[in-house]
């Protein structure tokens, strides 16, 4: 073996990550409101960056923005002025002013404030008791009446520890509950939740359909009582891009740029920046002016690749904006990542948590790229996507006979009929994803 020391040239390609890079990246990847809360830290850094309010576009204000939901087809109109900022109370502000109502020693004020604290966001008691006993030094029947207390106030069912008596506490404020109702949830709630109804009527004396009208009383109660108050329940979804049909068959596609605060340059340190005699002043106003220019070229980027990709789904996705979510056809990121010339991860960031907003409602970007589904008919050249695969079963869902409710292996047989080669896996996977449950749970006894 011979080794020789020298200076030797090799030549090597290297992507190096630089600041501007990973910062035209991150900006990619935020959505709508997690860009401009970027934006409001930028300008908390940097003194050139001035932020002002979205243009409004008086079109658009004149068609508030609708959006409805996939799952099941059913239709949720929603005015999105109604989703401006407003401050909203929390769950424990609404039972905080309820309690300040009461007469209540400092002691009580103390465990109820505690109490309340350790509710989740769907209102239910989260609280290991036995420390909590020792930590306040109370007997076990004191800290069921504070818990007693807490369950009495707005709205019903706080305060609960299990879904049980989330429901019998919710009850207990119904006016004419059937004693059938009240036997079923105090008594034999678990077979209940399962489902497990003739063991109920049998052991009750009744009949099935007596059961299934208690199941229709108890859809009146509220699972999740604090729900309405929680902070991650209403969450902003606003459409980057807008979906036109001109003449019923050219689809356009455009940015929409009401929702997103505007980056302008403070000219009040136009003169520093020329004139100022401290060298290190101008040094720190240069570096924050590149660090400006550098956001600017970010923001244009994310604007121009989120449009390329809108106006290529356009394209490959036309019979979905011309005719509706049952002619979806699969596609890949790196089938769009290769029409454009960008790499398939550029792609990934750009549809990440971005809205589109179509004539049949707003779709996050993802939605529009799905697998393929093997065809099994010999006339159909097209191969099936699994978004359409899922319209197909929630279709045959919407229509079954409730009281004979379609098992898996039947969905899988009605689908070949219609052409779509999936297995009865595939079908309990798509339930799964779209929130629908098995036969025996779906299965009506009237």
């Amino acid at each position: 073996m011979n080794l020789k020391a020298g200076l030797f040239q090799n030549q090597q390609l290297k992507l190096q990550m630089t600041q501007q890079l990973s910062q035209a990246i991150t900006i990619l990847q935020y959505s709508t409101m997690e860009l401009n809360a970027y934006l409001e830290a930028k300008q908390l850094e940097n003194p050139l960056i001035q932020l002002e309010p979205p243009k409004q576009d008086p079109l658009h204000q004149r068609e508030p923005y609708t959006y409805k939901r996939s799952a099941g087809h059913r239709e949720n109109t929603v005015d999105w002025y109604e989703y401006v900022s407003v401050p909203k109370r929390t769950l424990a502000d609404a039972l905080s002013v309820q309690m300040n109502l009461k007469s209540l020693t400092s002691l009580d004020r103390k465990v109820m404030e505690e109490l309340i604290y350790s509710l989740d966001d769907n209102g239910y008691l989260r609280v290991d008791e036995d420390s909590f006993i020792q930590k306040h030094g109370l007997e076990r029947i004191q800290l069921e009446n504070y818990i007693n207390r807490l369950q009495e106030l707005e709205p019903a069912g706080i305060g609960a520890r299990s879904l049980q008596e989330c429901i019998s506490l919710q009850l207990q404020r119904k006016a004419d509950v059937p004693t059938l109702v009240t036997m079923v949830v105090d008594n034999h709630f678990q077979n209940f939740a399962e489902k497990k109804w003739k063991a109920i009527a049998k052991g009750l004396s009744v009949e099935l359909k007596d059961i299934q009208k208690v199941a229709d009383f108890i859809q009146q109660c509220n699972p999740r009582p604090g729900s309405k108050y929680s902070q991650h329940i209403a969450e902003y979804i606003i459409p980057e891009l807008v979906v036109n049909v001109i003449d019923g068959h050219t689809v356009a596609v455009s940015l929409y740029d009401g929702t997103t605060v505007n980056v302008t340059y403070n000219e009040e340190y136009t003169e520093f920046l020329k004139d100022h005699p401290d060298q290190e002043v101008r040094s720190y106003l240069q570096e924050k002016e590149q660090d400006f220019q550098w956001l600017l070229q970010s923001l244009r980027q994310r604007k121009q690749t989120i449009l390329k990709v809108g106006r290529m789904l356009a394209e490959k996705q036309k019979d979905f904006f011309l005719q509706g979510p049952s002619f979806i056809q699969p596609l890949t990121l790196k089938q769009v990542a290769d029409e454009i010339d960008v790499h398939e991860s550029t792609i990934s960031r750009a549809v990440k948590g971005k809205y589109m907003q179509t004539p049949y409602g707003i779709f996050e970007l993802k939605y529009f790229f799905t697998s393929a589904i093997k065809s099994v008919r010999l006339e159909d050249s097209e191969a099936a996507s699994a978004r359409t695969v899922k319209n197909e079963l929630q279709k045959l869902i919407e229509e079954e006979d409730k009281k004979k409710p379609l098992s898996d292996q039947k969905i899988v047989h009605l689908l070949m009929d219609k052409g779509f080669d999936v297995s009865r896996r595939t079908i309990a996977k798509y339930r799964d994803q779209l929130g629908i449950a098995s036969s025996t749970l779906r299965k009506r006894y009237e």
